[in-house]
């Protein structure tokens, strides 16, 4: 995720409802988020890559404060657009889409492009979800909780990514309930055997239950920890234990 400023932008936006061209060339990976209890995929996640497949830092590594506001649109397009052509919807899955908040200058007038997207891949808008990382700065929640609140108009879904690893943390939770969490992979890592990282998860899931919220646990690498994790009630997870993203593709977990 890009590092910025949750501020709103202060520049004015053009009619970006035809779409907006990359600023360089990228492809997308896609990640299963699995749902044990239901034994189904519960969404795919889209993943910056390379033109090649090379890893998401060699993308981000490109964006500047110029090309930032192109580049966030034009992956939500490639993101659906490429998804569709894959066959996701009929999958019956959703599709979760990072987004940054410092790239949104109006959300009413932001999401044009995204609306067409979907509007010409057929793709529900019910079934997609929009993350934003917890790692970055929040300078101003009131923008970051009225493009959220934008987004459940639309009927999209929100998840707070890497939650426990940032700076929001319950600060945002208290502001704006989204509908997912996903807890941070470092959270979750070991978890088996950290004693005060069980807790910690254990509260959160907890906390996320009485709120109605649904938690993803991310990262997840052995039968160690998803057996943990399991016992605190998560029913959803992400991570190479089930499959690692498809370049490109949408892969099949182990479930």
């Amino acid at each position: 995720m890009i590092k910025t400023s949750l501020a709103p932008p202060q520049a004015g936006c053009g009619d970006c409802a035809g779409g907006v061209a990359p600023p360089f060339p990228y492809e997308m990976a896609f990640q299963p988020i699995v749902d044990l209890s239901a034994g189904k995929i519960f969404a795919f996640e889209a993943l910056v890559r390379g033109p090649a497949g090379e890893g998401a830092a060699s993308v981000l590594a490109q964006v500047t404060p110029e090309t930032i506001y192109a580049f966030d649109q034009s992956c939500r397009v490639k993101a659906i657009e490429t998804a569709a052509a894959l066959g996701l919807a009929e999958t019956g899955a959703a599709l979760s889409i990072n987004f940054i908040p410092g790239a949104v200058y109006r959300p009413e007038t932001c999401i044009r492009a995204t609306l067409a997207a979907a509007g010409r891949a057929g793709f529900p808008l019910d079934r997609l979800i929009f993350e934003v990382t917890e790692g970055e700065k929040v300078v101003d929640r009131a923008h970051l909780r009225g493009i959220l609140e934008e987004y459940r108009r639309h009927h999209f879904r929100s998840a707070i990514d890497d939650f426990g690893a940032g700076y929001a943390g319950l600060n945002l939770l208290a502001e704006f309930q989204p509908d997912i969490i996903k807890i941070d992979i470092e959270l979750v890592r070991d978890i088996d055997t950290r004693p005060v990282g069980r807790k910690i998860v254990a509260a959160i899931a907890g906390l996320c239950r009485d709120l109605d919220i649904a938690v993803v646990a991310e990262g997840v690498e052995t039968e160690a920890e998803l057996g943990v994790l399991r016992a605190m009630g998560i029913d959803l997870f992400q991570g190479y234990l089930f499959a690692k993203p498809g370049f490109k593709s949408l892969p099949v977990p182990r479930f």
